[in-house]
């Protein structure tokens, strides 16, 4: 099972824990975890006015053997407006733009959408229970 916690921050409210939404999905091959504007097709949704969030922009998919990875989905502009890291074991590294990364099982850490222009972010905190 993949468990996810997301707040959206901005500037002043930063360490604040009100408004977190959750979202968990059984560890089965093809499941999805969608984070983005568009609340038709995402678990997790972001408030309409952040542009810097696409209408998808995240997806954690279950692969065939049970383990999760992360995409940053590529959106409709060549460059996107923000940056994304992954935080796992205390590491923390870039995402690329169209990129994926595994999840490690038993782990939990944090993908953060930074936007490039002002104090907000979407945190989005991950808990893969084996």
């Amino acid at each position: 099972m993949l468990e996810l916690t997301m707040a959206s921050v901005s500037g002043t409210e930063a360490g604040a824990t009100a408004g977190m939404l959750m979202a968990d999905a059984p560890s089965e091959a093809g499941t999805a975890l969608r984070v983005g504007r568009d609340g038709s097709v995402c678990r997790l949704v972001t408030p309409d006015d952040w542009l810097f969030v696409s209408r998808v922009h995240l997806e954690f998919l279950c692969r065939a053997d049970g383990a999760w990875q992360v995409t940053w989905v590529r959106g409709s502009q060549p460059d996107p407006s923000s940056e994304v890291r992954l935080t796992v074991g205390g590491h923390e590294r870039p995402l690329a733009y169209g990129g994926t990364a595994a999840l490690p099982r038993g782990e939990s850490g944090e993908v953060v959408v930074q936007d490039r222009t002002s104090p907000r972010s979407v945190n989005v905190g991950f808990y893969h229970e084996v």
